[in-house]
């Protein structure tokens, strides 16, 4: 995929991944800390994360196209070096998801309890890794998306008004 509409697929492509990837890192804590979360959810949440992780090679692959359409430049060779490393961080996502889903199916009962101790332990280690990929993910998304806007605006504007509009 490379043009949609006139326009390059990357640049409306991305807006999936900068919604989707902290959408579904939110869902992933909120639901690996509380389990009933998680099976009121139900597949909402892995499928969530599935929708995630296809959107990152779409979005990645609409991106290699770009970059070569458009002159070399430092600033956008840094965001195609940054945006390779979503992949693995979606990756997670998508895992732990269908983790703490099987989890809450597994382990709950309708009370909010466990059956187990052993379900106990897995569930804390399930939350514990959740988090530190939630974080990972969107600090992620975020460096990927501040290089790709100073990529895109770092000669693309004035600080001073060109013209003056109706303001008022």
């Amino acid at each position: 995929m490379s043009l949609i509409n006139g326009l390059p697929a990357h640049i409306l492509l991305v807006h999936f991944v900068i919604v989707l990837v902290p959408l579904t890192a939110v869902a992933l804590v909120v639901c690996a800390l509380w389990p009933a979360g998680a099976r009121r959810l139900g597949l909402v949440l892995p499928l969530l994360a599935l929708v995630t992780l296809a959107s990152v090679p779409l979005t990645t692959s609409a991106g290699e196209w770009l970059e070569r359409h458009v002159d070399s430049d430092p600033l956008v060779r840094r965001h195609a070096d940054l945006g390779d490393g979503m992949l693995p961080w979606a990756l997670g996502l998508f895992v732990l998801a269908a983790v703490v889903w099987w989890l809450a199916r597994r382990t709950g009962t309708p009370e909010g309890g466990t059956r187990s101790g052993s379900g106990s332990v897995l569930r804390i280690a399930a939350a514990v890794v959740s988090v530190v990929v939630a974080v990972g993910a969107v600090i992620t998304v975020y460096r990927i998306g501040d290089s790709g806007a100073k990529a895109a605006w770092h000669d693309g504007f004035s600080k001073t008004a060109t013209h003056s509009g109706d303001d008022g």
